[in-house]
């Protein structure tokens, strides 16, 4: 038991399961750095399968796909492949961006590059390639709130990050930007544009967190118009957006908010679908267990060290 719950506990999350019959979802942290090269070579073909699907056989250089390699090494990947033959039909690259908040060192979840086979677009993957990875480490850390960002031009996404997370700036109307909005957009832009694309010529308006001309560092192929660009459901967001955003000139809207408690709770109720939550349930609980019982239970083994705390003689 202490050997399970202590690999559970690992630096980083790998977690594979079955929402549906016809899905199986892989979340791996880090994967340049915890999985052996040949798993790593797969992960990575994979991902520029989905990607090829998406862009009619074109490609990006930016992100994970860009020539250093760097990303594998930060980021959290969620990938999704179809059951009945193996293939790989979506994921998520979320980097994790190194930032300081309240004069420490901390970490915001970059939502990142979600693609999705058009074949599989109405799959209802939405929560999975969303919401699943963000709950996972949400849990992972103890239920310590989890800084998120997001860069978009797509209203669905834009109302989708708002309707999710908790105190997210901009596009959600009853959230003001706060000091930490704009400190954390600030570091983002000062450090990590080339982890989602935005060249160093593009501009940024810090009281509306505002990327102007966002599509010159790599992310070229992913610029759209208003009209193509996908909707949501409530017209508030949809508004926001062509309002706020110039297409032409290719703006994107930055997003910060947060995953605690109460954002858990709207993704269990309002995301998940019903048959998903026996085992969403199993997993959490083993996520849990590795976050909170194995270290409780390491620290209570006088025989053995952990972290600065030695064993009596």
């Amino acid at each position: 038991m202490l050997q399970f719950l202590g690999a559970l506990a690992g630096e980083t999350l790998s977690l594979s399961f079955r929402p549906s019959r016809e899905y199986r979802v892989w979340i791996v942290e880090r994967p340049g750095t915890s999985l052996p090269a040949p798993a790593l070579a797969r992960l990575r073909q994979d991902c520029e399968t989905v990607v090829r699907a998406c862009l009619s056989g074109q490609s990006l250089d930016y992100g994970l796909f860009a020539e250093d390699g760097v990303a594998w090494d930060r980021s959290v990947i969620t990938l999704v492949t179809r059951i009945s033959d193996g293939r790989p039909v979506a994921f998520n690259a979320m980097p994790q961006l190194d930032v300081m908040r309240g004069g420490t060192a901390d970490r915001v979840l970059h939502l990142g590059l979600v693609m999705v086979d058009p074949d599989e677009r109405s799959g209802g993957l939405s929560w999975i390639l969303y919401g699943l990875t963000c709950f996972a480490l949400f849990l992972r850390q103890g239920l310590r709130p989890l800084w998120v960002s997001s860069v978009t031009q797509v209203p669905a996404v834009v109302g989708m990050v708002a309707e999710t997370f908790s105190e997210v700036f901009p596009a959600q109307g009853a959230t003001p930007q706060s000091f930490t909005h704009r400190h954390l957009a600030h570091q983002i832009m000062r450090c990590h544009r080339h982890a989602f694309g935005v060249g160093k010529d593009a501009g940024y308006d810090a009281d509306r967190q505002v990327i102007t001309a966002a599509y010159t560092g790599g992310s070229d192929n992913l610029k759209k118009t208003f009209a193509v660009a996908a909707k949501h459901r409530h017209a508030d967001y949809n508004a926001y957006c062509e309002r706020e955003l110039d297409y032409a000139r290719g703006d994107d809207v930055l997003q910060i908010g947060k995953i605690d408690l109460a954002a858990g709770q709207r993704f269990l109720s309002r995301s998940v679908p019903r048959s998903a939550l026996p085992q969403l349930a199993v997993q959490a609980m083993m996520v849990l267990a590795g976050a909170v019982l194995a270290p409780l239970i390491q620290w209570l083994d006088p025989t053995r060290p952990y972290n600065r705390l030695r064993p009596r003689p």
